[in-house]
């Protein structure tokens, strides 16, 4: 890393309510950056981390992203639609204002990418240059944006993607599979349904390795390509069943797994738009896609991995789950714990 680059630190952060867009922040923070985030309601979102230097403005507003950018070397791209609406409206503006102020300021653009890129077709080992056919919707928008985000590392603006499975942990909204299906946020593990078939691999990816690895990542910026994007291996259930054993094994070993309703899905997706999009993802719990991570390897000597049981036990204790036991701090610190 450049001198120059390395006094700087300074990111924005587009998404930081969210999920990966908290967790990155944070990690950020722990590694010695500043952090500034964007928010249409600043004065709310201080009040719930204040070791961020909150800016009020939205992310659809282009000068609102131009200014917060000022003086930054790095935007992190983690904010979407909330609650799944209008992404085919909102995504690629918000993603047009994030380039423009990078361009504008000398910025690199982190993006937290995701497995809708491929279709059945790249199955099931994927790398980050196999094709991309997606079948959905947001799929399709997401094969755009990394052309986009392509196109501008052609013109100098320089880019990272790391693309991951469905993310659980700390943090993690609840919109998340993990949450809609093996846990209940703030209630004790009952009935875990398991989405998967049997014998069919899922991938997941634990937040805290997400944002360490994407940290790591930028930290060496200067050595890696203009567009570098790389995919994580995070943790690959092989059968389907390892996920709900180890919700069960961490929770008392009590709960009872069965199966996800799934013929409730398209009953009720005319009605909620939660509904409709795990009826467009469910080819998702079919067929094992599995992301290969050798580039990623080669990058940084091995990738951030936390054991199963661990994530699984901070990510029940971060949503109320699981009591926390005493003396936990050293297991789920304030700084992995949700926004």
């Amino acid at each position: 890393m450049s001198s120059e680059y390395q006094n700087r630190k300074l990111a924005l952060v587009l998404g930081a309510t969210g999920g990966i867009g908290g967790a990155v922040a944070r990690k950020l923070r722990a590694h010695g950056w500043k952090v500034r985030a964007l928010n249409r309601n600043a004065a709310k979102a201080s009040g719930s981390e204040q070791g961020f230097e909150w800016v009020q403005g939205d992310a659809m507003n282009a000068a609102d992203v131009r200014r917060a950018a000022e003086g930054t070397n790095l935007i992190v791209h983690a904010v979407n639609p909330p609650g799944y609406r209008d992404w085919e409206k909102l995504v690629l503006p918000m993603l047009e204002n994030t380039i423009a102020a990078a361009r504008a300021v000398g910025a690199r653009i982190l993006l937290p990418g995701t497995v809708y890129n491929f279709g059945p077709d790249a199955f099931p080992d994927v790398t980050e240059d196999s094709p991309q056919h997606p079948v959905t919707k947001k799929g399709k928008i997401r094969v755009e944006m990394e052309k986009r985000l392509k196109a501008a590392s052609e013109t100098g603006i320089g880019v990272i993607i790391v693309r991951a499975g469905d993310f659980f942990g700390p943090g993690a909204t609840g919109n998340s599979w993990f949450s809609a299906a093996f846990a209940t946020p703030d209630k004790p593990v009952g009935t875990i349904k398991n989405p998967a078939l049997p014998g069919v691999g899922h991938h997941w990816a634990y937040l805290p390795d997400v944002s360490e690895t994407m940290v790591q990542l930028v930290e060496r910026a200067e050595r890696l390509p203009a567009f570098a994007c790389y995919h994580m291996n995070g943790f690959w259930d092989g059968d389907g069943r390892q996920m709900a054993e180890a919700v069960r094994r961490v929770a008392g070993g009590k709960a009872k797994i069965g199966r996800f309703p799934w013929f409730v899905v398209p009953l009720l997706a005319p009605f909620m738009t939660v509904m409709r999009e795990l009826k467009e993802m469910r080819y998702l719990w079919k067929v094992p896609l599995r992301m290969k991570n050798d580039r990623l390897v080669a990058e940084l000597g091995t990738e951030p991995h936390t054991p199963i049981d661990e994530a699984v036990r901070a990510s029940l204790i971060a949503q109320g789950s699981l009591p926390e036991p005493h003396g936990a701090t050293a297991l789920l610190s304030h700084a992995e714990k949700a926004v």
